[in-house]
């Protein structure tokens, strides 16, 4: 008999779900919870996945996720870089290669945007892609949210008119120069592209951009080539107004991921602001576990 080669699937997901601590993917440890692993309830909310599906893959039953949904469970399970080739392997997918730009987000990182409870913090794709963030993040921009397969994008989200998702989000410029920033954001695209010309994101993104958007086209045939710098902003919030932040972005060596955080001075009008939202934060966790 031919061995199935997804015959451990479900295996390899119900051990690495076991070995996952909560606290490292940022739900509260609580003194009544009897299960130190990560629940089949806890994976599915972070994959974006319905717990059927989750108990499905791991009993067999489904044997052949997407590559989206593979690389989705690849970063809910905070798997390495070996780990994430060898599920993609088993579903019966390719790994995605070095000609792609990386979207699956290190153990590390996942565990440091988990414990930064404190901070409004969000990881991107090198083409700015939205991957993941903190419930501070969601509780001060809203929560994002996808459309089908396609991840928020930043580009798509300010030139095509699409939104991040946020269902409340007005973000601008400390400086209020919308222009430099659209320059900024094109030309940062352009090096990207340069670095990743075989990735089909990034070429279809460009494209659609170049289509739709007539000030898009004007930067892109430009030329210009930079990095993208990041400076204070203003963040619009229904609940508690204007929140004036510093905008960090730090780029993870190796993978090209980009993590921006919003920050606030001690004592400041912001970080009460802050501090009100991240009551709001932990009370919305609680609710969704």
């Amino acid at each position: 008999m031919t061995p199935d080669p997804h015959g451990d699937l479900g295996a390899l997901l119900h051990s690495w779900r076991d070995r996952l601590s909560p606290v490292d993917v940022g739900f509260p440890a609580g003194d009544s919870r009897r299960a130190v692993e990560l629940r089949r309830e806890e994976l599915a909310m972070l994959a974006g996945l319905s717990v059927d599906y989750i108990v499905r893959l791991e009993q067999g039953r489904a044997r052949r996720p997407s590559a989206q949904v593979a690389a989705a469970l690849a970063r809910a399970l905070q798997l390495s870089d070996t780990e994430r080739d060898h599920l993609f392997v088993v579903a019966g997918l390719l790994p995605p290669t070095p000609t792609d730009v990386p979207s699956h987000i290190p153990p590390g990182v996942q565990r440091m945007v988990a414990r930064l409870g404190e901070t409004p913090i969000a990881v991107f794709t090198a083409a700015w892609d939205l991957l993941t963030w903190s419930p501070l993040w969601a509780a001060l921009l809203g929560t994002p949210a996808t459309t089908g397969t396609q991840r928020p994008n930043l580009l798509r989200a300010h030139f095509g008119g699409t939104g991040l998702g946020h269902d409340e989000m007005q973000l601008v410029s400390r400086s209020g120069s919308t222009g430099a920033f659209e320059a900024s954001l094109v030309a940062d695209l352009r090096r990207v592209h340069g670095r990743y010309p075989a990735d089909l994101g990034v070429t279809a993104l460009v494209s659609e951009l170049t289509e739709s958007s007539r000030r898009f086209r004007e930067l892109w045939d430009s030329g210009d080539v930079a990095e993208h710098q990041s400076e204070r902003k203003v963040v619009h919030s229904d609940i508690v107004g204007d929140v004036e932040v510093d905008c960090d972005v730090f780029t993870v060596a190796g993978t090209d991921l980009r993590i921006v955080a919003y920050t606030a001075a001690t004592g400041s009008e912001a970080a009460e602001k802050l501090d009100f939202l991240r009551v709001s934060a932990v009370a919305a966790v609680s609710r969704a576990r």
